[in-house]
């Protein structure tokens, strides 16, 4: 873990933005955050780059200008301005994969004459490879324990990390409720325009709509976002602080704001499929995401019976993500998953088996093992009756195998 590899190369790019740069950091939200910020930018008329990860199905999924995923051979283009500036570096420095995509991305934005560009986190926020570049507008959205042996195990020192992109003197916005004493401390130490959740700006709202209030302006009468999820309005909310902070730089108008929550699309978010039965794809994979899901699924009305698919990586907190789940799923269906990195089918179902989940198949409920999401969702279908819901989760892989096979099968 470190940026001098990356900076190395960065340097030898000549890469550097004319135009307002805004991160985002978070332990979930950051996605969600990002597709916010892009449609209300599109729908006020300016030209976008936003680059997000990991991809679901397309690797271009990452790259995304106007809109509009970027097509192979323009990124080719730019894979190979990067390759040929790292092999010119003495000693030249290896790259991973996240590095070297990402460098190819900001490179590839920093030429497209863009008005604004958004750039996620993949991991943390301090050395993660996007804070190569400094952010006119850093957000963090949520902050919760993931991906601890890396970033920390309390918030403390996750917010921490995660405030390493937040810049001197620069716009520094964090959506989550209860912001972590060291992020405040940071952001002040650094002269930051620090807008907290609850402090500079706060929502509320009824079944109908939902209002916001923040430094001498007020948006009421807001029409709830079309990405669904228990989450979504601190996210929104968030995103609406941000560009008020930014408003003399990138204005944007009420009507411009209602559009693009209007209009905005982001697989794999508490998406659920139209049909019968209904299918619901989430990528959350860290407890504080599961819990989300759960909620989401609660408010959902009643359903006889809940198929979960569930796959996961063997690094995450397997526990704390099923936790959630078990007062309302009745049928397990674990699986694997084409990764190194993920836990087995079987090593999911011992752990719901722990947790006191019956391992016999029968009326009320149990486990089963699949060797891939789409032969888990297959037998799902099989099983489930018209008012079921089959949930996809644990994994951005889960919801991919499942959303590759319902394509096939649509084809």
């Amino acid at each position: 873990m470190g940026l001098e590899r990356i900076t190395r190369v960065k340097a030898a790019l000549g890469l550097h933005f004319d135009c307002p740069v805004i991160t985002v950091a978070g332990t979930n939200g950051k996605g969600s955050t990002c597709a916010f910020l892009e449609s209300i930018l599109l729908s006020s008329g300016y030209r976008v780059g936003c680059h997000m990860s990991p991809h679901l199905m397309h690797f271009n999924e990452r790259a995304r200008i106007n809109g509009e995923d970027v097509k192979d051979g323009l990124l080719l283009e730019h894979f190979a301005a990067v390759e040929k500036a790292r092999v010119s570096l003495v000693d030249a420095p290896t790259l991973t994969y996240f590095e070297f995509t990402t460098l190819a991305i900001m490179h590839l934005f920093s030429q497209s004459h863009l008005d604004v560009v958004i750039l996620e986190v993949g991991m943390g926020g301090r050395l993660d490879a996007v804070n190569i570049v400094p952010a006119d507008c850093a957000i963090v959205t949520s902050i919760d324990i993931d991906h601890a042996d890396y970033l920390g195990s309390t918030r403390e020192a996750i917010a921490l990390e995660k405030a390493g992109i937040f810049r001197a003197g620069q716009i520094a916005v964090c959506g989550d409720p209860v912001a972590p004493q060291s992020l405040i401390d940071y952001a002040e130490q650094l002269g930051c325009d620090l807008w907290l959740q609850g402090r500079d700006f706060n929502f509320q709202g009824d079944k109908q709509q939902w209002a916001w209030a923040g430094r001498k302006k007020r948006f009421s009468g807001l029409g709830y976002p079309a990405l669904r999820g228990a989450n979504q309005i601190l996210n929104a909310s968030a995103v609406i602080a941000a560009l008020m902070a930014l408003h003399q730089r990138l204005p944007v108008s009420a009507q411009d704001i209602r559009n693009g929550f209007a209009l905005v699309e982001l697989p794999g978010r508490f998406q659920v499929l139209p049909g019968q039965p209904m299918v619901v794809l989430d990528v959350a994979h860290n407890p504080h995401a599961a819990a989300t899901l759960a909620q989401g699924l609660d408010k959902m009305g009643y359903h006889p019976y809940t198929y979960a698919i569930f796959g996961a990586m063997a690094d995450k907190d397997i526990e704390g993500v099923i936790k959630p789940l078990l007062g309302i799923v009745d049928f397990w269906f674990c699986t694997d998953l084409p990764t190194s990195r993920a836990a087995s089918a079987s090593a999911l179902a011992q752990k719901l088996a722990e947790l006191g989940v019956a391992v016999k198949n029968g009326e009320d409920g149990g486990i089963e093992c699949y060797s891939d999401p789409a032969t888990a969702y297959q037998k799902a279908l099989s099983k489930a009756g018209e008012g079921d819901r089959i949930v996809i989760f644990g994994s951005f892989y889960t919801v991919a195998g499942v959303m590759a096979y319902r394509n096939n099968q649509a084809h």
